[in-house]
């Protein structure tokens, strides 16, 4: 199929093929392998920061450099496997956040997706800038994930005021994502915060930073898109591109154990449940004994050495998130559980990443034409 009705995503001066961006999945879900199969078909791959230093053998002694190292050989990775765009997703709930950030730069990342929390500080302008003009031969786009119409606002005053500058574009994310949510639990199902009416309310607030900086900000709609006809239904409603996690778990490249997968396979739409995570914010998941045994108040011990969320009530916690999330990253799901979209339960085989985007820009084609 000839797929000339597919529009090219551009943010800042980067150009990609497709207007699809790979949602990061923290804790070794998207990592370089996953990234550079997604770049490789013309969209971003994005490589998942938090957590990412449990591959490292002293990530419990030695936190901090073992994160640093772990997405500096990730980063290095992606770039030996493609010649796309590479993004980097850091929470700005991470209490090594800079260190992070710094690695991105330095590692020379297309862009550093700010989720997790308002991203009010430009992690490119914080760098330490050493020699002097290093800082404007930085060529990382900053692009923050919002889920309201009043959290960009916030955003882009705070940077035009303070920055003299906004970001690179927006990632407007939905109730329907997987994951920790930006939403209160009672808000998740109500109409009046679904991404269709709250992706117009975005581009509206950033429409006036867009003429006075002369500047093209893309919207980046994200949660609960699983087809091309989904694509094709946001961009119609005045998205430049849409970020998906859920669809790419379920593919050969992605980064995570056979194990993890096949609950995505087994998974039926009762089991997706919303939950309270340690870190403050609901979660949308799919549930199993191990989460069952949480919700019936077994304390699940743990050490906590590094505390590498800020938001992290470590005396209320019932469990560590990092190591339940990486625990179900190897495949013990015995002792984690699988964060996952509202959609999970469509899913129904594993396939490569190019034959999934394949099949995403049919879709979106057929859409296009009818």
């Amino acid at each position: 199929m000839n797929f000339k009705n597919i529009p090219k995503l551009r943010i800042g001066d980067l150009e990609v093929n497709i207007p699809i961006i790979q949602g990061a999945m923290a804790v070794g879900i998207s990592l370089s392998g996953l990234a550079s199969a997604v770049a490789n078909e013309g969209g971003i791959g994005v490589i998942a920061a938090a957590g990412i230093g449990m591959l490292e053998p002293d990530f419990f002694t030695n936190f901090k450099e073992a994160n640093k190292r772990a997405l500096r050989k990730e980063i290095k990775k992606a770039r030996e496997m493609t010649k796309g765009a590479i993004g980097v997703n850091i929470m700005v709930a991470l209490s090594d956040f800079d260190d992070l950030a710094m690695i991105a730069v330095d590692e020379g990342a297309d862009l550093i997706f700010l989720g997790a929390g308002l991203a009010l500080r430009n992690p490119v302008r914080n760098i330490n800038t050493s020699p002097p003009d290093r800082l404007s031969k930085v060529a990382t786009r900053v692009v923050p994930i919002v889920s309201s119409a009043r959290a960009a606002k916030i955003i882009f005053r705070y940077w035009a005021k303070n920055y003299d500058q906004v970001p690179d574009a927006v990632v407007v994310e939905g109730p329907l994502a997987g994951g920790h949510l930006g939403f209160k639990k009672e808000q998740i199902n109500n109409p009046d915060y679904a991404l269709e009416k709250i992706l117009p309310e975005v581009i509206s607030v950033i429409k006036p930073y867009k003429q006075h900086f002369n500047k093209s900000i893309p919207v980046i709609a994200a949660g609960g898109i699983f087809t091309g006809a989904d694509i094709h239904k946001f961009i119609r409603l005045g998205a430049q591109g849409v970020q998906m996690a859920t669809r790419f778990v379920a593919t050969h490249e992605c980064d995570a154990s056979i194990e993890f997968k096949e609950a995505y396979l087994k998974c039926k739409k009762e089991a997706l449940t919303i939950i309270d995570s340690p870190v403050g914010l609901p979660g949308r998941a799919i549930w199993n004994k191990f989460l069952e045994d949480v919700s019936a108040g077994v304390k699940k011990p743990f050490k906590c050495p590094w505390r590498c969320l800020k938001t992290c009530d470590l005396k209320k916690s019932p469990y560590c998130i990092v190591l339940a999330l990486t625990n179900a990253k190897k495949g013990n799901l015995s002792e984690g559980f699988t964060f996952a979209g509202a959609n999970a339960y469509r899913i129904d085989k594993i396939v490569s990443v190019k034959e999934l985007v394949g099949t995403l820009l049919e879709e979106y084609e057929r859409e296009a034409v009818a």
